[in-house]
């Protein structure tokens, strides 16, 4: 069976190209088609886990209403990272000098945020305890960015540093298998639900 790991669709601020943590804005109306498209994608699921933020409780109510779910949790632990003073600063503002200590140190905090480190260990306890039921059963998170990262990180048993290096696309599908040593990447960043989808 496999846990199948969901960016959110989109918002006004992801399509502004703001840096969007804990700020909590709705899905527009491209997010929740594509939302849709996830619910029709995904096989039927006996959970959806969610973080707590409207554009992850639509998108997982969504997925829901099309798809064959049959129960939703809010975790608060699938949270997107906290970005402190930068939530909702333009990504071409962020100076070039903070980019450079956050690429280079995994425990740096930005001004009134939170550490990678903090996300990678918070993602970890939630998906160690989902996954004794996704080797058994179909099991979807829906949560953002910065944690799916995080889960890729966790399943392939590396350093939470890889998220400077991977890409994961608005309303994407990662899964995560049982393999012979434990959790197992089968597909990472999967957008083709959303090719037929008018932007």
């Amino acid at each position: 069976m496999t846990l199948h790991v969901v960016r959110h669709g989109r918002t006004e601020a992801n399509a502004s190209g703001l840096l969007l943590g804990r700020a909590d804005p709705a899905l527009d109306d491209v997010g929740r088609r594509q939302a849709t498209a996830i619910g029709r994608a995904l096989p039927a699921c006996s959970i959806v886990v969610t973080s707590p933020l409207s554009r992850c409780r639509e998108t997982a109510e969504l997925i829901a209403e099309h798809g064959q779910v049959d129960d939703i949790v809010v975790d608060d632990r699938l949270l997107e990272i906290d970005y402190g003073d930068l939530d909702l600063t333009p990504l071409r503002e962020v100076p070039n000098t903070l980019w450079r200590d956050w690429q280079a140190d995994t425990g740096f905090r930005p001004p009134g945020g939170e550490t990678l480190e903090e996300l990678g260990e918070r993602v970890a306890r939630c998906l160690d305890e989902l996954w004794p039921r996704a080797v058994v059963d179909e099991v979807a998170v829906v949560t953002h960015v910065s944690p799916i990262k995080a889960a890729l990180a966790w399943a392939l048993g590396v350093s939470i540093a890889i998220s400077w290096r991977c890409f994961v696309a608005q309303a994407s599908i990662t899964r995560i298998g049982s393999g012979t040593a434990g959790p197992s990447l089968h597909l990472f960043n999967d957008t083709t639900h959303l090719t037929e989808l008018p932007s």
